[in-house]
């Protein structure tokens, strides 16, 4: 073997390892896109912007956020799961439009399982039930009590129906055996802004859009969703803690790619974000917006939107959820 072969064929070696290493020579060459299907102010849009920020820095390439609502988020999955498989089109997913929509709709335009590619759980934002200072109630057990003494007197708001916060909420009127009106909304900040507006009565969503009007008191926090009190409102209990045994609905945000995205850039994507999520930064943003970095790469987390298939299908069953 001469000189100029033994070095074409290492050269190609080392390539073949760089790929394998999820490397991608020259990715990304061009501005990314992160499709959010919900409006701008809600948990998707604040977590995509800080994570597209942070991305930004990065790469030395733009990351534009789009917002594309509708349909429970349906309408801007579809649009990226029909997107090219080139790494160059992002979806923020999390629990309505990967793991509730494959039951919620029956004709549904695209499949989270095999439609897209799992590249990483970005975080993990626990809801937080919330009522207008108007409603005499400052618990979780007061709530219960007036909603039982009058069924159908209290409303709750959304970002639509099979939204996460419609799902928490009906979870919960099935679990406390309540009657609380539904009214849908767009998407979570427009559901907020009329819960501070008093058109209606409560709320349960993501802590992100609700954490300054907690702070400023226009809304009032009764309990949190998760298994254990949040470090950002320590004074209040979770809602198990509060009568509701096992009572546990979080959210959960995540990257997905068109499916047959090059392996090698899934996993540069992945290394990427994680990196990202991992920063003093970024984890303390995310944080302070209320939710909690999440580190889990493409297995784990496909593992966990089937898990989240299967347990909010139940939900929607009991609670007869129709779109």
């Amino acid at each position: 073997m001469d000189r100029r072969t033994m070095l074409v064929g290492l050269a190609a070696l080392a390539g073949m390892r760089s790929l394998r290493a999820g490397a991608q020579p020259g990715y990304p060459s061009r501005p990314i896109h992160i499709i959010v299907p919900f409006t701008p102010g809600g948990s998707t849009d604040i977590l995509a912007r800080s994570l597209g920020q942070a991305l930004t820095g990065a790469w030395h390439q733009q990351v534009i956020v789009e917002n594309k609502p509708g349909a429970g988020g349906s309408i801007g999955a579809e649009v990226a799961a029909k997107s090219a498989a080139d790494g160059y089109t992002l979806f923020m997913g999390h629990i309505g439009t990967l793991a509730v929509n494959p039951t919620l709709y029956t004709k549904l335009r695209y499949n989270p399982l095999t439609d897209f590619s799992p590249v990483a759980l970005v975080a993990m934002v626990p809801n937080v039930l919330v009522v207008h200072p108007s409603v005499p109630a400052r618990s979780v057990a007061e709530l219960v009590a007036l909603a039982k003494a009058k069924p159908g007197a209290l409303t709750y708001s959304s970002g639509g129906i099979g939204s996460a916060a419609n799902l928490a909420m009906e979870y919960f009127k099935l679990a406390t055996g309540t009657h609380i009106v539904h009214i849908p909304y767009k998407g979570a900040a427009p559901a907020v802004t009329d819960l501070v507006g008093a058109q209606v009565s409560m709320t349960m969503t993501g802590l992100p859009p609700l954490l300054a009007h907690i702070r400023a008191g226009r809304v009032r926090p009764l309990g949190v969703a998760s298994s254990t009190r949040l470090a950002q409102l320590p004074e209040v209990p979770t809602i198990a803690e509060s009568g509701v045994a096992g009572f546990e609905a979080t959210q959960w945000y995540g990257i997905v790619v068109p499916a047959h995205t090059p392996a090698p850039i899934v996993d540069q994507l992945a290394a990427e974000i994680r990196r990202a999520l991992a920063s003093p930064e970024l984890s303390k943003h995310l944080e302070a917006q209320g939710a909690q970095a999440a580190d889990m790469g493409p297995a784990e987390f496909a593992k966990l939107i089937r898990t989240e298939i299967d347990r909010w299908a139940k939900v929607i069953r009991a609670a007869n959820i129709q779109v």
